[in-house]
């Protein structure tokens, strides 16, 4: 029997990292929304003497979320260093299974949770499985390393940014939809329970998915057999940039140290803007929730555009800078946001906000040979981790702090952060190519 070309063609497809990608961040975006409006409604009755209810809210869910985001952020520390390691060594499907297996317990834990009406406590146990699972830490740079491997080094910040566009097209989706699938629930069962079980399911399908149809290329350890990788998938009219033999040590100093800042500043705003837009003047409902989500999505799609237009007149590190201004411009607006409008308005200053962060995996995977890629992604996102167990508790309090005279003070401060971030980078540029030597580890 002849199969038909477009049977061969859709198995091929099925065989990629884009599905995984897709049913993962779909499952996510809904898993994001049930917990916000989760831990809304279980806080709705808090008190705290001698501040306001509302206040009180406030206190209560950032203080649940500081305390789960510090145990997802430090469990995966010692996981993900042993997958990176397995990754380098070959198995370069265990840092992407491994993870989508705790993102599954974590969702089915939540689920359980609204049903059965459990404490909301138990999403800490959630957290612990979730972080000893490799979690995002792994996933993400498992992710990006079998991407890298089949790209050449001149191509790959635009192959990335493809990547963050999918991720951001299935994020867009799955929060528009969000809100809307919470307010479907069943009297006996509660809020969320629908929106639950689907993001369960698309879990699982996804873990599924990376076990049986998932297809990844390995890598030679031998330095010669990488470049002909390479090349073989280089255009004829592109010039080629070869795989170092060593590491650029002073540009990966740079890199992290910049990547550490910018994450500081962003992962520290995203901190607390869950809670910042249930508060009043916004007092966003569930649906309202689904969309202001959708709106963080849609800078994956203006970042990828950004990419497009900006790489044909301007260096990896000049786009760092402008997606690392875009975000400083962006967050220092959302201090003063009282409205849905001006939220919105804030959301759209931050329309490079994601090109900082893949162009810079991209340009560490320049410094260093293909044969380290998944330890040198993995050590960047460890780094990260180390720099949110700052960053996470910082940024929760002064939050607190300033919730009675300056609530979007924190926004203020993020954005001299990311300022603060655009240095290494600038040293980075200025590095003449004739001028940096590589000094082999």
């Amino acid at each position: 029997m002849v199969v038909p070309n477009w049977f061969h063609a859709a198995f091929g497809l099925l065989r990629q990292i884009e599905p995984i990608i897709v049913l993962e961040e779909l499952g996510s975006t809904l898993f994001d929304t049930a917990l916000q409006m989760v831990v809304k409604d279980r806080y709705a009755n808090a008190t705290e003497p001698g501040h306001s209810a509302e206040d009180a809210q406030q206190k209560a869910i950032t203080d649940f979320y500081m305390t789960n985001n510090l145990i997802i952020q430090l469990t995966p520390i010692i996981p993900a260093l042993i997958l990176a390691k397995l990754s380098d060594r070959g198995w370069r499907k265990a840092p992407i299974v491994t993870p989508l297996t705790g993102y599954l317990l974590s969702r089915l834990i939540l689920l359980l949770v609204v049903v059965l009406r459990l404490p909301l406590q138990v999403m800490y146990g959630a957290g612990v499985l979730f972080g000893l699972s490799g979690g995002y830490t792994s996933y993400w740079p498992g992710v990006m390393t079998v991407v890298s491997l089949d790209t050449t080094a001149t191509d790959r910040s635009k192959v990335l940014m493809k990547v963050e566009l999918l991720y951001g097209i299935a994020g867009l989706v799955g929060s528009l939809v969000s809100g809307h699938l919470f307010c479907l629930y069943s009297s006996s069962l509660g809020n969320g329970t629908v929106l639950l079980i689907v993001s369960t399911l698309l879990h699982l399908l996804c873990l599924l998915h990376s076990i049986f149809l998932l297809q990844v290329k390995g890598v030679s350890n031998r330095e010669p057999e990488e470049k002909h990788h390479l090349l073989s998938h280089a255009s004829t009219n592109t010039p080629v940039v070869e795989a170092p033999i060593g590491i650029n040590k002073v540009n990966v100093a740079l890199l992290f140290v910049a990547a550490i800042l910018y994450d500081f500043a962003v992962g520290g705003a995203v901190e607390v803007l869950g809670a910042f837009v249930l508060k009043a003047p916004l007092s966003w409902d569930a649906t309202l929730v689904g969309y202001g989500n959708a709106a963080g999505c849609v800078i994956f799609l203006t970042s990828y555009f950004g990419v497009i237009g900006f790489r044909r007149c301007c260096s990896d590190t000049s786009l760092i800078l402008i997606g690392m201004l875009s975000f400083a411009f962006g967050i220092y607006f959302m201090s003063f946001v009282t409205t849905t409008l001006t939220f919105y308005l804030a959301r759209a200053l931050t329309l490079f906000a994601l090109i900082p962060m893949t162009t810079i995996r991209a340009l560490l995977s320049q410094q260093v040979p293909a044969s380290s890629y998944g330890i040198t992604l993995t050590s960047l996102q460890l780094a990260l981790k180390f720099a949110s167990l700052a960053y996470i508790p910082a940024f929760t309090k002064l939050y607190q702090g300033t919730l009675d005279w300056f609530p979007g003070f924190v926004f203020t401060f993020a954005s001299i952060f990311t300022v603060l971030g655009m240095i290494p980078i600038s040293i980075v540029g200025c590095r003449s190519p004739q001028r940096q030597q590589y000094e082999e580890i």
